[in-house]
């Protein structure tokens, strides 16, 4: 049995975690800055990074003395290398690099995407290989052949907003202040999702990526006419990007032979979207697994367990291991149009 130490800290949460290779997770900690970046209307690079340095060391401590447990006793430190706002992943890097120099522990650089990709399988001992995964944050809207740990085959991405900016931006544009996807949920349930016509881009179309600009853009118009509630509004966008979903995901699973659907990121703790796509999974014959709303959010429990799935297969980095702002699961993807390319 193997004890990771894993750290995150590539946007604008800072967590840390223990877990072991049997699944337990002997104690977690993730501390937010909404508060930090709410007057923005979205995330401030320098201001997280800043936070990051503060935080992330009196988080590892915790854990730690909530396990009882030493830097000794760990076999291992996982720590996010990438991608995302380049000033945070360098912190949890270079803390773990420090902490596998200090303590002569190996070192995992974990793709956070690889953190979200292997998640279910923290919490389902019986999520095999392989499966088609949903990956849906902030900052990325994807579709992958999960074949194993370190083997992924994207197979669409988005060509310009990812679902979970588009609900960042919505709720800008409604006033609902940051964190979007919460506050976009809760509002959707005191509205009609019928009342105000938006469109589904790439709906039905054969190519494969995801597409939410101009649905973005249509929330705009649609606030800045002054003849719907807000609340209508945000029930109605919610819905589109369901729709937007299941339809690019029924694509996928029509030509994918994995038994097993699994939805994972920030934007699958929207309980409307899990439904669908559960629903979606039944109706084409799939098992489904979703991790836990806790699960689905930046967390360094995730990326712990990436690095106890590494670690098993023998995957182990070089302390000179870089921070990477872009780092796609599947590097040899074909490039798509648009800004498809950040993924």
């Amino acid at each position: 049995m193997a004890l990771i130490l894993g750290l995150e800290s590539s946007c604008d949460d800072s967590a840390a975690a223990l877990v072991d290779s049997d699944r337990r997770v002997l104690a977690q900690a993730v501390v937010g800055q909404n508060d930090a970046h709410q007057p923005f209307g979205g995330v401030v690079p320098e201001i997280a990074a800043r936070a990051q340095v503060e935080v992330l060391p009196g988080l590892i401590r915790q854990v730690l003395a909530e396990a009882e447990k030493t830097v000794g006793e760990i076999d291992a430190v996982a720590a996010t290398a990438g991608p995302g706002l380049i000033g945070g992943v360098m912190v949890a890097l270079l803390a773990g690099k420090g902490i596998a120099l200090a303590a002569g522990k190996p070192l995992i650089a974990v793709n956070h995407l690889e953190g979200h990709a292997l998640s279910p399988r923290l919490v389902d001992p019986g999520l095999g290989f392989p499966y088609l995964l949903l990956l849906v944050s902030g900052g990325h809207c994807q579709l992958l052949e999960v074949r194993g740990v370190g083997d992924y085959q994207r197979l669409a991405t988005t060509i310009d907003d990812a679902a979970g900016e588009a609900f960042d931006k919505a709720a800008k544009l409604l006033g609902l202040g940051y964190p979007g996807g919460p506050a976009i949920e809760a509002l959707a349930r005191e509205g009609d999702a019928k009342a105000v016509p938006l469109p589904r881009p790439l709906l039905g179309s054969p190519e494969p990526h995801f597409s939410f600009a101009g649905l973005k853009s249509a929330v705009q118009r649609a606030v800045a006419s002054g003849t719907h509630r807000p609340a209508d509004i945000a029930a109605s966008f919610q819905q589109a990007v369901v729709d937007c979903l299941v339809d690019r995901t029924r694509r996928a699973l029509s030509s994918s032979d994995s038994p097993t659907l699994v939805v994972a990121g920030g934007v699958a703790a929207n309980e409307k979207i899990r439904t669908a796509l559960a629903d979606l999974a039944a109706e084409t014959g799939k098992e489904f697994a979703v991790p836990p709303g806790w699960l689905c959010t930046d967390n360094a429990a995730m990326i712990a367990w990436a690095g106890a799935e590494r670690l098993g297969a023998g995957l182990i980095d070089r302390l000179d291991a870089p921070a990477r702002a872009r780092w796609p699961l599947d590097e040899g993807a074909v490039t798509v149009r648009g800004a498809g390319v950040k993924a």
